[in-house]
């Protein structure tokens, strides 16, 4: 590997670029937090294998997915329809927030705090 290097006030600095962090998303933050706090040796055996990001980006959609299946199955059984959202669209989002909450929770329960 060839190294390449600057001159800076007399010194002379490597040109080096850091690699680009991937997007892991909202979950995968939440789940890396989650290991780094309570299973260091889980989050240091991933990262040092080099397994930690694909994991991080696997569980942020696999948890989307879920998030976005529950909302709809809960939206479904309790009536909370476009109809609703016509008639009354205040009381739509109020019930849409809530089902997207409950939802959020049961994910963070069986997924990224698992």
């Amino acid at each position: 590997m060839e190294m390449t290097y600057r001159t800076e006030n007399g010194y002379q600095l490597p040109n080096l670029e850091a690699p680009e962090a991937p997007n892991v998303g909202k979950y995968g933050m939440l789940r890396r937090s989650y290991l780094q706090k309570y299973k260091t040796g889980i989050y240091t055996g991933m990262q040092l294998s080099g397994k930690l990001d694909n994991h991080l980006q696997e569980i942020n959609q696999k948890a989307n997915e879920m998030v976005e299946s529950l909302s709809e199955q809960m939206a479904a059984e309790q009536g909370v329809n476009e109809a609703l959202k016509a008639v009354d669209p205040l009381t739509w989002v109020g019930r849409m927030n809530n089902i997207k909450a409950a939802a959020e929770e049961i994910v963070m329960e069986e997924l990224i705090y698992s």
